[in-house]
């Protein structure tokens, strides 16, 4: 069977309802194929890199010919699944969402919930099989208030298609808003003075922690009306230390004015996809 790519969901517009559809937990990690054979186990990304080595915890050989698509997941102090965490030394976990070969025999083309039946009977060991649900307007609704990354749905009856970005899977998303500190800010590429990106930071207990630069949102006005609020200084304001590649040609400023930001999830370390929404003058 020659190497695959991981099928991919589709973003959705509305949950769907109806017994055709399952609905999982979109788990905020990285993604993997796992495959396991007489040569021991190989674990690739979503990309076709090798990832075999990064998390040796995971590294399980199950006794048996399988190949299985899955997430590799780790787990924030506050108990949700979060990207950063895997980075942070938390203990990695693999959440098996799909079966693509079982001792040897190509599974794709059998429906998901075939393939799903089939992962039901087999003995993971120190894998998760997470729980699927049928009503995904409630799941959503649970992730939301819990702060997990989203849900996707998919279509019972649906193969299972390599690379491929389905409808049959349909993917639905939290963004996440929060309020943060501007400690400086990043010209336009090619300019001096015109603002493209600030810095942002979180207050905690150790200080004001870099959190990233936001640039996606921020208008030819917004960016007139920031540099106006915005007074510099000579040094950083962030407590701990801020990358190279970020701090390069960065003005810093003091740290007085709070921004809102919309995220991929509520930052860690890193905030994820973050867009600038506006200047809070009531914090």
């Amino acid at each position: 069977m020659p190497a695959l790519l991981p099928m991919l969901a589709t973003a959705g517009t509305h949950v769907p309802g109806g017994p055709e559809w399952a609905h999982e937990f979109k788990w905020d990690g990285i993604r993997l194929l796992v495959d396991c054979t007489d040569d021991g186990v190989r674990m690739t990304t979503r990309n076709g890199n090798d990832r075999t080595a990064s998390w040796p915890s995971i590294v399980v050989h199950p006794g048996y010919d399988v190949l299985v698509d899955g997430e590799v997941v780790a787990f924030a102090p506050d108990g949700r699944p979060h990207l950063g965490a895997l980075g942070g030394g938390a203990q990695a976990q693999l959440m098996v969402f799909d079966l693509l070969r079982l001792h040897g025999q190509d599974t794709t083309g059998l429906p998901w919930s075939a393939r799903r039946q089939l992962l039901d009977s087999l003995d993971l060991g120190a894998w998760e099989l997470p729980e699927v649900h049928d009503d995904g307007a409630m799941l959503l609704e649970f992730t939301r208030t819990h702060g997990i990354e989203g849900i996707v749905s998919k279509r019972r009856e649906s193969a299972y298609e390599p690379g491929v970005r389905s409808k049959n899977w349909l993917k639905f998303v939290h963004r996440h808003r929060d309020s943060y500190v501007v400690g400086g800010w990043r010209p336009q590429v090619g300019t001096a003075d015109r603002l493209a990106s600030l810095l942002v930071g979180q207050v905690t207990d150790a200080g004001l922690l870099y959190r990233g630069r936001v640039g996606s949102g921020i208008s030819s006005r917004d960016s007139v009306a920031l540099k106006a609020l915005l007074q510099p200084i000579a040094d950083s304001p962030f407590a701990d230390e801020v990358p190279k590649l970020d701090a390069k040609g960065t003005t810093w400023v003091a740290p007085a004015v709070i921004v809102d930001v919309e995220s991929h999830g509520p930052a860690v370390h890193r905030l994820r996809q973050p867009s600038f929404i506006g200047v809070r003058t009531d914090l």
